[in-house]
């Protein structure tokens, strides 16, 4: 099943960062870079002339209580859009990034599925963000805690 899942979402329309049209559902996303930040240069190699084959960042969405086993089955939300739209901000947010060059694939699938197509597609990859460079994916760490160290992701950009 993993297989049948990361195929999926290797072969999802690729969409700019995030998509424009709202979508609703929760699941994986595989983030793409073909920009020319020269700590990056070998990825956005494998990036360009319209073939995405090396993810910068691979990661997922679930819907709200399934730490904790209590999501809804009839989950209707905007979990993997706002997810996107968070990396957005982030990348935005980075003086030495530039959006237009960031591009996604996502996959919106039962949240029973989600963990494991993540991880299935981050050994697949590897992808950089993902583990070289810690702290991306990062949620804000909320009042009382800006003054601890910051990520390897937050220093370089």
């Amino acid at each position: 099943m993993a297989v049948r899942i990361a195929k999926a979402l290797l072969s999802s329309p690729v969409h700019p960062l995030p998509p424009q049209t709202p979508f609703t559902g929760a699941g994986i996303y595989a983030i793409y870079y073909k920009g020319a930040f020269p700590s990056y240069k070998k990825i956005a190699a494998k990036n360009t002339k319209g073939k995405l084959s090396l993810p910068i960042y691979v990661g997922k969405a679930v819907p709200a209580g399934t730490r904790k086993g209590s999501a809804s089955k009839e989950y209707n939300g905007n979990a993997l859009y706002n997810r996107l739209k968070e990396h957005a901000t982030s990348i935005k947010q980075a003086p030495n990034l530039n959006i237009t060059d960031f591009s996604c694939r996502y996959l919106t699938m039962e949240p029973v599925w989600i963990q494991l197509g993540e991880s299935l597609v981050i050994n697949m990859f590897a992808p950089l963000w993902n583990g070289v460079i810690d702290g991306f994916g990062n949620h804000d760490p909320g009042s009382g805690r800006y003054k601890q160290k910051k990520s390897q992701w937050d220093v370089l950009h």
